[in-house]
């Protein structure tokens, strides 16, 4: 049992933690609006500015890493909102092309370098599961603050990331099962593509479908006037269901938001959830932030090593995503492409377990966890750059310096 004054004091160090996470996010926030930049490169900077490379005043916690989840999921369950089953069956096959191709050739290209490098076969698979799946909070993020949320390309990455995490978490599986020595199951390999097309399919049909022929479904309990508390737990249930699964929490989140999207009341409850969508995604940037470890980045061939990952990674995204959208306007398939860049918290996920598993060292650790934040960083100047350009209109040379 832990001791009435060690449980004070672990709360006090994380209300201090929360405190100065929060506050350097929003100070980040304001001075990249100020300067004409997406606010999500000054949550991440934040991040990195109060993390343990820079002025050290708080390090990754379990409680920043909660707060961390709990910002994407309600970021997530936004999106969902302002997306209705309707929109993702009218971008269906791009989606789905964009996201298979999307997990393929990052994924072979990553293996590629691992074995170029020599650094075995565990090492090479983990290298092509960190370039994998896309950060979806990260680049639905950017869209919203840009305002083209509602835009063909902007469903269609969506669409593309449900399919890259699920494809993603599938192989990733695998990977994990061939690094611990335990093999690898064609049944059970199978079997959770399964669980994820059936989640998918029945709580997006389904649900949609329920609340469409009863749009005051929410509205039935006592406790809610507004239906606001009955969405928040539907949020809460399906990431926690997602996650239970073997899904990543974000696609519950997401399915419950195109759920609450059919009710007749859902402009009201985006309304009154934009203050915790205001609250907690902040932690989500800045906890990407936290985990950046500035000084394993110092030796010259580390960095040459994580230069060539960065352009891996962006290079592999781009070309499955443009080749997967050849009937699109050159405007959207480059806003697609770039879209699907970002690979935030994901990467340093794939990292994490990389490390625990013993196939991946300090070196190569810092470098997953540096593309990450380099591709996260460099994808929303030049979403903005393309989205100043109508739909549909000749695209400008994409340029990241």
């Amino acid at each position: 049992m832990i001791p009435p004054l060690a449980a004070a004091s672990a709360a006090q160090d994380a209300l201090v933690a929360l405190f100065v996470v929060l506050l350097a996010a929003k100070l980040g926030e304001e001075l990249c609006r100020r300067t004409g930049q997406p606010a999500i490169l000054g949550e991440i900077v934040a991040g990195v500015a109060v993390g343990p490379s820079v002025l050290g005043l708080v390090s990754p916690t379990e409680i920043l890493e909660v707060f961390s989840e709990l910002g994407v999921v309600f970021l997530l369950f936004v999106v969902g909102l302002e997306t209705r089953l309707s929109d993702m069956r009218a971008v269906g096959g791009p989606a789905v092309r964009v996201g298979v191709l999307g997990v393929v050739i990052p994924f072979a290209a990553g293996f590629g370098l691992g074995e170029l490098l020599g650094d075995g076969l565990n090492t090479s698979l983990f290298l092509g599961a960190a370039l994998m799946a896309t950060s979806a909070g990260i680049t639905s993020a950017v869209l919203i603050d840009l305002g083209v949320g509602d835009r063909r390309a902007a469903r269609t990455i969506l669409g593309a990331a449900v399919v890259d995490d699920v494809l993603a978490l599938v192989l990733l599986s695998v990977v994990v099962g061939i690094a611990e020595g335990g093999g690898v199951s064609i049944t059970g390999v199978a079997g959770l593509l399964l669980i994820a097309v059936v989640f998918i399919g029945v709580i997006a049909v389904g649900g949609s479908k329920l609340l469409e022929r009863y749009p005051h479904g929410l509205q039935v309990f006592a406790f809610s006037h507004n239906g606001l508390l009955p969405a928040v737990l539907l949020l809460l249930g399906l990431a926690a269901l997602a996650g239970e699964i073997g899904l990543a929490a974000i696609i519950g989140a997401f399915l419950a938001g195109m759920i609450v999207a059919e009710t007749s009341h859902h402009s009201d409850v985006e309304d009154d959830v934009k203050p915790l969508s205001d609250f907690f995604p902040p932690f989500f940037f800045a906890y990407i932030g936290l985990q950046v470890d500035l000084g394993a980045l110092a030796d010259v061939g580390t960095l040459g090593l994580l230069l060539a990952v960065t352009v891996l990674a962006v290079a592999s995204k781009l070309i499955g995503s443009w080749l997967a959208t050849p009937r699109m306007a050159r405007g959207d398939r480059a806003l697609i492409a770039v879209g699907m860049v970002p690979r935030g918290e994901v990467g340093i996920i794939v990292a994490g377990i990389g490390a625990t598993a013993g196939v991946i060292d300090g070196e190569l650790f810092a470098v997953i966890v540096g593309m990450a934040v380099l591709t996260t960083v460099i994808a929303p100047p030049v979403l903005r750059r393309l989205t100043a350009a109508p739909a549909g209109a000749p695209t400008p040379q994409i340029q990241t310096g």
